[in-house]
């Protein structure tokens, strides 16, 4: 099968295409709007390279002549962007996953797309990533032969000296300081991103002041398990200043004085990398969850990963790999277009976290 990884050459593309380089049943293209880096990247996996652009209107007749089995989408970030690469992957007849993390591109994916890959008898994932794929996987391992969940907290701490870009960045700005609907209580409130800060303590990691993230999980969790109360999910930056950085820009924009922060994406990814002196390579994440057992006594649990030597930007790219290898050997069937939430279980990612070395830990 002929994969074509859009923004291959990217933080997180780079990794991924590493990841599925000389892996049977493969052949790769490497593809972006750079030629020069595409290249590069081919030459680094043994692959093909290509120039496309996701904007282009005939992306689909490329991945035709290409003849593309399979698109795997990088090139975020994904909170302003339409379905049109899915599409044109339908429209090719090949397979497509992204690594989405926008609340409505991700929530909304199925509805729009299901209908198209049905009838193209080819599979679409978006949202393969570390939400809402590795997340959801977590809490179903966590509330395994549980009555019911009442509460799910998550917290992403990445190293200050792992790898950034831009793109992720804008992605992060976009909803800073912006209203966000979140699950309390059983019912939707309206909060803000980035904004009041509350602490977070890791099992690996020392605690650090996490906010809130806008992501698919605040709205595809209270879904998928009936009954949740309270679902929230916060980012730890490692640096104080960086934290309470986000938080002025939050507050600006709530006053109406900064109307759209990802437009300085570029300028706060340059100033994040003067920082990086004085952080660590050490990052982390947890899952908590809390809810009634299968005797019915209350119970809680906790899933802690810690990645050190700047491992952390491997995590949100093994849903991607793993579920690209499952689809390439015929693993999946079922055409159709879905989220990535309850798509993996948990044992999945552990020889992906095995590789790069990386701490898990359980708390009953």
């Amino acid at each position: 099968m002929k994969i074509v990884i859009l923004g291959g050459y990217g933080n997180f593309g780079a990794r991924i295409s590493r990841a599925l380089a000389h892996t049977p049943g493969m052949d790769l293209i490497i593809a972006g709007r750079s030629a020069e880096r595409s290249r590069d990247m081919a030459q680094q996996c043994g692959a093909a390279a290509a120039v496309l652009d996701v904007d282009d209107p005939a992306l689909a007749q490329q991945l035709l002549k290409l003849g593309a089995g399979m698109v795997i989408h990088t090139a975020g970030p994904f909170q302003s962007q339409s379905y049109s690469v899915a599409q044109a992957a339908a429209a090719a007849q090949a397979h497509y996953i992204d690594l989405a993390d926008g609340r409505r591109f991700v929530c909304d994916f199925p509805a729009a797309l299901d209908e198209l890959f049905r009838c193209q008898g080819c599979t679409a994932f978006t949202g393969a990533s570390t939400v809402p794929a590795l997340s959801s996987a977590v809490v179903d391992h966590l509330a395994q032969g549980w009555r019911s969940i009442t509460d799910i907290d998550c917290c992403i701490a990445p190293a200050q000296t792992a790898p950034r870009g831009v793109a992720t960045m804008a992605a992060v700005l976009g909803y800073c300081g912006a209203p966000v609907q979140v699950w309390q209580d059983g019912r939707w409130e309206t909060q803000y991103g980035w904004s009041a800060p509350a602490k977070v303590e890791f099992a690996r990691l020392r605690p650090r002041l996490g906010s809130l993230c806008d992501i698919p999980d605040l709205e595809l969790f209270p879904a998928r398990y009936p009954g949740v109360q309270n679902v929230m999910f916060r980012a730890a930056l490692e640096l104080g200043v960086s934290q309470r950085g986000m938080a002025v820009l939050a507050s600006l924009r709530r006053r109406g004085l900064l109307s759209k922060p990802e437009r300085i994406a570029g300028f706060l990814n340059r100033a994040a990398d003067g920082l990086d002196m004085f952080g660590s390579a050490l990052g982390a994440m947890v899952v908590r969850v809390r809810g009634t057992d299968g005797g019915g006594a209350p119970a809680s649990a906790a899933w802690h990963i810690a990645a050190d030597d700047d491992h952390g930007p491997e995590i949100p790219c093994m849903a991607a790999i793993v579920l690209a290898r499952r689809l390439a050997a015929g693993e999946i069937r079922q055409a159709g277009a879905f989220t990535t939430a309850g798509q993996l279980a948990l044992a999945e990612f552990e020889p992906e976290f095995r590789k790069w070395d990386m701490q898990t830990d359980i708390q009953r």
